[in-house]
């Protein structure tokens, strides 16, 4: 079943494109990776579909519900959480009251205090320091922070933009594997931002690669890291 679909999706910053016809589809469980070089479009792609930055054209939809110009307060609540790029902790704030942000939006607050539970299951690190404040964490401790803030809206798409930035290899092993934890328990849907191809073809699912605002490639991750024509559509140079 198809949960989120992107269709003809365009978006300006003034007079500059930053996407041009974007087409999309994601199932429901299914790992997209989306790469490409620094500029391409990658982050305008996932705030676009957050309801963050407007789409000129083209349309967004949720299993098959119009969201395209929604406010980023009724996407979350059909069920998409975006994780942004550089963390975007709550630095004077402590851990809980960082993850109690990401409840902001939903209606079922009777079900909050047991998904706050359950994000501490998941990071025992939070718990340990529920009333640190969050500027204290170390970069990784910071994502683990964000990822849970993002569970903590329930959604069933997690959009994470970068997670690897900044952060050391063990660590981005850390991370991904409880992304693909998180995945298998609560049965959510990932769309990852990744610089690293190599990252996508180790984890696994689809990839799409982005240059000047456009999809140039797209397929299995693990088939597209032996194709030519990734390195070349990466860096702009052959025939793609």
């Amino acid at each position: 079943m198809t949960l989120l679909a992107v269709d003809d999706l365009a978006v300006s910053y003034g007079r500059l494109a930053a996407l041009r016809g974007v087409t999309l589809k994601i199932s429901e469980g299914e790992i997209l990776f989306v790469t490409g070089p620094n500029g391409a479009g990658k982050s305008t792609l996932l705030n676009a579909i957050a309801g963050v930055v407007p789409s000129g054209s083209g349309t967004i939809t949720i299993e098959g519900r119009n969201i395209t110009g929604a406010p980023p307060e009724e996407i979350a609540r059909r069920g998409f959480s975006l994780v942004p790029e550089g963390r975007n902790v709550f630095g004077a704030l402590t851990i809980e009251e960082n993850l109690k942000v990401g409840t902001g939006m939903r209606t079922d607050r009777r079900k909050i205090a047991a998904d706050l539970d359950s994000v501490y299951t998941e990071f025992p690190m939070l718990a340990d320091r529920r009333h640190t404040t969050a500027g204290m964490l170390s970069g990784g401790q910071q994502q683990m922070l964000v990822i849970g803030r993002a569970l903590m809206a329930a959604p069933r798409i997690m959009a994470i933009d970068e997670p690897s930035l900044g952060l050391a290899p063990k660590i981005i092993d850390q991370v991904y594997e409880i992304l693909m934890r998180l995945r298998r328990q609560r049965k959510l849907t990932l769309l990852i931002v990744e610089q690293s191809s190599t990252r996508a073809k180790m984890t696994g699912g689809r990839m799409i690669l982005i240059r000047g605002g456009r999809i140039v490639l797209e397929g299995e991750a693990a088939d597209m890291m032996k194709d030519e024509r990734l390195r070349q559509a990466y860096f702009g140079f052959g025939d793609h």
